[in-house]
């Protein structure tokens, strides 16, 4: 089989590698139909990033399952020819972190054990013509009826870390004042999820003003830079991965304000930490346990009350992704013959 390989900054490559076999009765072999670039991979792409090529790359796909061993049950109705979502973390399910919700910090797995990036041992990537699960069960959620795979190819990471940050805390704070400072998909997931879940006011924040644009469909206010907006708004989520932004956007919060950071911060900086201490500012940055919440997100979307195909800029034929993914789009989404209509 085909496995796309990242080889060199703004240039990848298609490289056989052996079909992946089951390795135990509990794992499943898919293959991706619908599969997008994560923000961090753009950053990769550019040369950013911190681990040095050649490997595998992709985390963002809905697949459709070839195989499944003997010992992989119906709890999650995962059968050859369904649709699935691929979490982008390698989790087991069953240590207690996976079972705290934690999947993405799983035990049983190496530390960072991810598709896309070789950190936590080599799992491959999910821009490859077929992918093995080792925890199908664990792992795969079935693609509810009815949504388009195309739209929804980010859920294994980018759409359900949006749902994340920001439909947890308008449960606690309805009516919250959001603002988003960003420059991809995740802070448009974001706008759109914070008007349908309810909130007040919301501020996007990029330089393009092609996203600028389609922050306004979805109901947000724009800017181009952020201006000192001291104590304005309850909840903050920064996607910027520039330090300098993370300040404003803490900087930007009211007393007891919260501040998600989903922003991947190569290079170091320095925080308003005085700032932040008299205001009483809650900032978290994580990487995102998909997993968990994953059907939460999946069911928002189901509702109708969100529309993430609106992110999505370009839709490409999955032969052309060696020389399409360099190229700097939004949220091109790659596509084999059928996915657009699940069949």
């Amino acid at each position: 089989m085909r496995e796309l390989t990242y080889v060199a900054k703004r240039t990848v490559e298609w490289r056989e590698v052996p079909d992946p076999r089951l390795r135990s009765d509990g794992e499943a072999i898919v293959a991706p139909v619908a599969a997008t670039p994560c923000d961090v991979d753009s950053s990769i792409l550019a040369g950013h990033g911190f681990i040095e090529p050649p490997f595998a790359l992709g985390h963002e796909c809905v697949a459709r399952v070839v195989e499944t061993g003997d010992a992989v049950t119906t709890v999650t109705t995962v059968a050859p020819g369904d649709l699935v979502v691929v979490p982008w973390s390698i989790n087991c399910g069953t240590c207690d972190r996976c079972r705290a919700g934690l999947t993405a910090h799983c035990a049983t797995v190496p530390y960072m054990a991810m598709y896309g990036a070789p950190i936590g041992g080599s799992w491959g990537g999910l821009f490859s013509d077929l992918v093995r699960v080792p925890y199908a069960d664990a792992m795969l959620v079935p693609l509810p009826t009815g949504l388009d795979p195309v739209a929804l190819a980010s859920a294994s990471d980018n759409w359900s870390l949006a749902w994340r940050l920001v439909a947890p805390h308008l449960t606690a704070r309805p009516g919250a004042r959001v603002l988003v400072v960003a420059r991809g998909s995740i802070g448009l997931y974001v706008c759109d999820i914070a008007r349908a879940l309810g909130a007040s006011e919301v501020l996007y924040v990029d330089p393009d003003p092609e996203h600028r644009a389609l922050a306004r469909d979805f109901g947000a206010t724009t800017a181009e830079v952020l201006e000192p907006l001291p104590q304005s708004y309850d909840i903050a989520v920064e996607a910027t991965g520039r330090v300098d932004q993370l300040g404003l956007a803490v900087t930007s919060l009211s007393p007891e304000g919260i501040c998600e950071s989903a922003g991947n911060h190569f290079r170091p900086g320095e925080l308003p930490l005085l700032d932040m201490y008299l205001t009483g500012v809650t900032l978290r940055v994580a990487r995102d346990s998909v997993r968990a919440h994953l059907p939460d997100a999946l069911a928002l979307a189901a509702s109708g009350g969100v529309d993430p195909g609106k992110v999505v800029s370009h839709v490409i034929d999955w032969e052309d992704l060696p020389a399409a993914l360099p190229e700097k789009h939004l949220k091109p989404v790659f596509v084999r013959a059928g996915a657009e209509d699940g069949s």
